[in-house]
């Protein structure tokens, strides 16, 4: 495999996995150790919280005891800002930690849809991307709506309905689609290059011997409030862990900008151009480009001076073809960027579902171009409005798992081997 630009490999032992050999790995599986991230002793969190410290969480009656605790290191979950941890339960009554409950459980999960509808971290990039996405996808399914429904039920049609409607909307869900893209190349030339375990490690007052884990100490940039993809918090009297692991030259050093618009020609050769995630991300912008220019030509002041069949397949149903195409690639690639090989499925990875329907929302989007150089068959127009409706309900189900995706910053699973956590 290529070598990866992250120190991560370099200073912790551990598997590399990857659904292409020729490109960086994906997932790394780390052996967890204690004593670097060891963030809180007794004293000091008796000295930062008086009283109170000596009082357990208010989760504790829901915490897990556990005899062993896993890592595994994630690109998209880097990107995103997450913490992903496999807890072993304690089954020969040895407990070596207390851990908190598992997320994937009915309960954790309500508890995870009510966090969409009260928390609005409008400062973290990732979750911007998922907010986008879900309004543009919403946007598109009522376009398909315009499109699809009068061909369906003739009665419900309304003067315009095809081609100023469904021409603005398309015009609208393209240029959304196209704004989530850039977002989502930034979020990808802003990740994390040094090891952020996330979690913070503290004796517990209450049962010696015990350690219970925490979130806390993430130095990922998306709780930075200051600014959009700015740097993360430092552990509290002591540096950044990528001012240690890093050298100055590149930008996740204390000296480099909290941030970059684009990457240097040295790190897109050396790191970006090999990494899955960039790669998918930046089909999605290349796709999304090419596929704004049909919803440019949508509009209907425009659309309407398209009178010949060769103007419309180049200027409308050629660039959705295209774009659509570009989707395709980028939901592939997102969904293997979360797999251990590239034959082998995720589906217990909340990333791995987001591009299984990004795939099904792009392929949906290009059938509708490919019917298009068809119209002339009212039965291709027909599946070509259906491919677009059902497509943009695809992209929909995509986003809205991404936005619940971007609030899920500390997912738990609880596994008798080796599982894999949302």
């Amino acid at each position: 495999m290529s070598a990866p630009f992250t120190p991560v490999a370099r200073h912790h032992e551990g598997i590399s996995y990857g659904p292409f050999s020729f490109l960086n790995p994906t997932i790394r599986k780390l052996p967890f150790n204690a004593k670097p991230f060891e963030t809180h002793s007794s004293e000091e969190r008796l000295e930062a919280e008086g009283d109170d410290a000596t009082k357990p969480p208010k989760n504790a009656n829901a915490e897990l005891r556990a005899e062993d605790v896993q890592r595994e290191f994630r690109t998209r979950d880097n990107r995103k800002g997450r913490h992903a941890i496999f807890v072993v339960p304690d089954i020969a009554n040895n407990p070596k930690y207390l851990t908190p409950p598992a997320t994937n459980s009915l309960k954790e999960v309500l508890k995870g849809i009510w966090r969409m509808f009260s928390l609005y971290p409008y400062w973290d990039v990732s979750y911007l991307v998922a907010i986008v996405f879900t309004l543009g996808s919403v946007v598109w399914c009522i376009n398909a709506f315009f499109v699809w429904l009068p061909l369906q039920s003739p009665s419900t049609e309304f003067k315009g309905e095809i081609t100023d409607a469904g021409g603005i909307t398309s015009f609208i869900g393209a240029t959304i689609f196209e704004f989530g893209s850039i977002l989502l190349m930034i979020e990808a030339v802003n990740e994390n290059r040094s090891d952020c375990f996330g979690w913070a490690l503290e004796e517990v007052l209450e049962e010696n011997g015990l350690l219970r884990l925490r979130p806390d100490g993430c130095t990922h940039h998306h709780g930075n409030k200051k600014n959009l993809v700015g740097k993360g918090k430092a552990l509290k009297g002591k540096p950044p862990l990528d001012a240690t692991m890093a050298p100055k030259d590149q930008p996740s050093s204390s000296s480099a900008s909290t941030w970059i618009w684009f990457p240097t020609s040295h790190e897109l050769r050396t790191h970006y151009l090999k990494e899955v995630g960039f790669l998918a991300c930046l089909s999605q912008m290349i796709g999304a480009t090419v596929f704004w220019i049909a919803g440019f030509t949508a509009l209907p002041p425009i659309f309407d001076r398209l009178t010949s069949t060769a103007a419309q397949n180049g200027a409308y149903w050629a660039p959705q073809v295209i774009g659509g195409s570009g989707f395709i690639i980028s939901g592939t690639l997102f969904m293997l960027e979360t797999q251990q090989k590239w034959y082998l499925p995720a589906p217990r990875v909340l990333g791995w579902h987001i591009g299984v329907w990004n795939l099904i929302g792009g392929i949906g989007f290009t059938l509708c171009g490919a019917l298009g150089f068809a119209s002339a068959n009212s039965g291709c127009v027909y599946q070509g409005s259906l491919a677009t409706f059902w497509g943009s309900w695809c992209f929909l189900i995509g986003s809205v798992i991404q936005w619940y995706e971007s609030l899920d910053k500390h997912p738990v699973d609880v596994t008798e081997g080796e599982g894999k956590a949302a």
